[in-house]
C-alpha cells in the first residue's frame, strides 16, 4: 500500500503518515454516498438546514483546534485560521437562511398562458478536488451549498493538508450529518481521473491552478459530466490618479500578504499610475520592508511560513526569473537563514511581459509593481494578463471607480477601496483561465441542480 506524510512547514517535523485508498474501497464510498443522497434528497430545504446550523455551532466550538491542525499542516497564522473557522461556520449559517428562497420553484407561463414550473432538483454526488490553501473553507464553500441543495458530496483534498479534511467530516457527523454523505477519499491524481468518470460522480468542482484546471475540465467533460473550475490568478490592484495613497498602501500590503500571499485573490499586480507612483511605492516598501516573518503560531506574527518547501522553491525560482530578466528587487528576495518553508515579504519593480512577475501566479508574499502613465494604460495594463478571478481599484471617484469596475475591468470580482477573499452573500468566480462557475452568493446551491421544466395544461 503506498502512504505519504504530512509536514509541518515551519519546522519540518513530520505530523502524521496516511495510507492511499484502493480503487475499491473509493467505489464503496461512492456506493455509500450515492445511498445517503437518495435519502437526503427526498427531506425539504426547511428539513436539511438545521443540520447545517449545527455544523456552523459545532465548528465555532472546535475553533482553536481547527486552527491550530491547519497552521501545522499549512503554516498558516493561527489568528488566520480562526477566521476561517468562522467564515466556514458563517456559510454554513447563510446557505441554511437562504437555500429555501434561492432553490425555490418558480412559477412561469408557457403557450397561451399555460402554467410551468421551474423546480431546481438535486442530482446526486458532487466530487470536490480542493487545494491546500485554505483547508477548511476550500471544501466548505462546496459542501454547505450542495448540502443545503440536496446533493453527497466526495472530498479529494490537497494531500498536506489530508487531517483537516478528515477532522472535518467528523465534525460534520458530529453535528448530526449522516455519516455517508459527505466523504473524504485518499487518492492519487490517476484514480482521482476514474473516479471523476464513475456513473455515480454527477459533478466534479475544483479550485486549483489553470494547468490542474484544464486536465481536471478536459476529463470532466469527456465523461460529460458539468464542471466548476475556480484556478488561479494574478490580480492586478489600480493605484489611479486620484487614489489616496494611505488607503492603497494599507489595504495593497494586507491584500499582498494575507494568509501568507497565498490566495488566489491576492493582491499581486501593483498598477500605479505616474502622479502618484513615487508616493506609492516608497510607503508601499517601507511597510513591508517592516513585516515580522516567524512562528505561526504566535498572535504578534505578520507573515509565517509557505505551505511547504515544493511551494518555496516555487516562489523563490518564479522571484529568481523574474529578476534575471530584468526585474528590480526593491526589499525582501533573500531567503533567511533560518528551519522552514519561509519566504520574507517582497516587492519587485520594473516588471515587464515575460517575466513570471508579470505573466503568471506568484503564490507567496511576492508583489509585482508595475508603472502606469495614466487611468486608461493603468486598465489596459491590468486585463493584459490570462487571468480574470479579481482585482481592484483605488480611487477617490468611487463613482468612476464603479463604472470601470462594471464595464471594463475582465474579472469576475472588482475591490474598490478595500480588499477581502470572499464573503457568502457575493458570488465567488472568475473568467478567462481563472475558470468558470461560481460559488457563494446563492449561485453556488444551483451550480449542481438540474433546472427542470414542468409544463401543466
Amino acid at each position: 500500500m503506498s502512504t505519504f506524510t504530512t509536514t509541518n512547514p515551519a519546522t519540518g517535523a513530520e505530523i502524521e503518515t496516511y495510507t492511499l485508498m484502493s480503487k475499491d474501497d473509493v467505489i464503496q464510498k461512492l456506493e455509500a454516498a450515492q445511498a445517503a443522497f437518495l435519502d437526503w434528497r427526498a427531506m425539504s430545504h426547511a428539513e436539511r438546514a438545521p443540520y447545517l446550523t449545527r455544523i456552523a455551532e459545532v465548528l465555532r466550538d472546535h475553533s482553536d483546534e481547527l486552527a491550530a491542525l491547519m497552521t501545522r499542516e499549512t503554516g498558516k497564522l493561527i489568528k488566520d485560521g480562526k477566521t476561517e473557522v468562522e467564515i466556514c461556520a458563517a456559510i454554513f449559517e447563510y446557505s441554511a437562511k437562504h437555500g429555501a428562497d434561492v432553490l425555490a420553484d418558480e412559477e412561469r407561463t408557457h403557450g397561451d398562458g399555460a402554467r410551468g414550473i421551474v423546480t431546481h432538483q438535486p442530482i446526486g454526488v458532487i466530487y470536490s478536488i480542493q487545494p491546500w490553501n485554505f483547508p477548511l473553507y476550500q471544501p466548505v464553500r462546496v459542501l454547505a451549498a450542495n448540502l443545503m441543495a440536496g446533493n453527497a458530496c466526495v472530498l479529494k483534498h490537497a494531500s498536506i493538508c489530508t487531517g483537516s479534511g478528515l477532522r472535518l467530516r467528523e465534525l460534520c457527523i458530529e453535528a448530526g450529518l449522516p455519516e455517508d454523505l459527505f466523504q473524504v477519499i485518499l487518492i492519487d491524481h490517476d484514480t482521482s481521473d476514474e473516479i471523476i468518470e464513475h456513473p455515480l460522480v454527477r459533478g466534479v468542482t475544483m479550485t486549483g491552478s489553470d494547468t490542474a484546471g484544464r486536465h481536471i475540465g478536459s476529463v470532466a467533460a469527456k465523461a460529460l459530466k458539468k464542471s466548476v473550475l475556480e484556478l488561479g490568478s494574478n490580480d492586478a490592484y489600480l493605484v489611479l490618479e486620484d487614489a489616496d495613497v494611505e488607503t492603497a498602501v494599507k489595504f495593497s500590503v494586507m491584500g499582498r500578504l494575507y494568509n501568507n500571499g497565498q490566495t488566489c485573490v491576492s493582491a499581486k499586480r501593483f498598477i500605479v499610475t505616474d502622479r502618484v507612483y513615487d508616493t506609492f511605492v516608497s510607503a508601499f516598501v517601507e511597510q513591508m520592508q517592516a513585516i515580522t516573518l516567524g512562528d505561526p503560531t504566535d498572535e504578534n506574527t505578520q507573515l509565517g511560513p509557505l505551505s511547504s518547501e515544493e511551494q518555496f522553491y516555487t516562489v523563490k525560482e518564479q522571484v529568481e526569473q523574474s529578476v534575471a530578466k530584468g526585474a528590480k528587487v526593491l526589499c525582501g528576495g533573500d531567503v533567511p537563514d533560518r528551519t522552514g518553508a519561509y519566504y520574507p515579504a517582497t516587492v519587485l519593480a520594473d516588471v515587464t511581459p515575460g517575466m513570471p512577475a508579470y505573466d503568471d501566479e506568484i503564490f507567496g508574499p511576492v508583489a509585482s509593481v508595475i508603472r502606469a502613465k495614466d487611468d486608461e494604460d493603468a486598465m489596459r495594463i491590468a486585463n493584459d494578463s490570462r487571468y480574470g478571478l479579481g482585482g481592484g481599484i483605488f480611487s477617490q471617484d468611487e463613482e468612476r471607480a464603479l463604472k470601470l469596475a462594471r464595464d471594463h475591468f475582465d474579472t469576475g470580482m472588482v475591490r474598490i477601496n478595500n480588499f477581502g477573499a470572499a464573503d457568502p452573500n457575493m458570488p465567488f468566480g472568475g473568467v478567462k483561465d481563472s475558470g468558470y462557475g461560481r460559488e457563494h452568493g446563492g449561485f453556488g446551491m444551483k451550480e449542481f441542480t438540474n433546472a427542470k421544466s414542468i409544463f401543466l395544461s
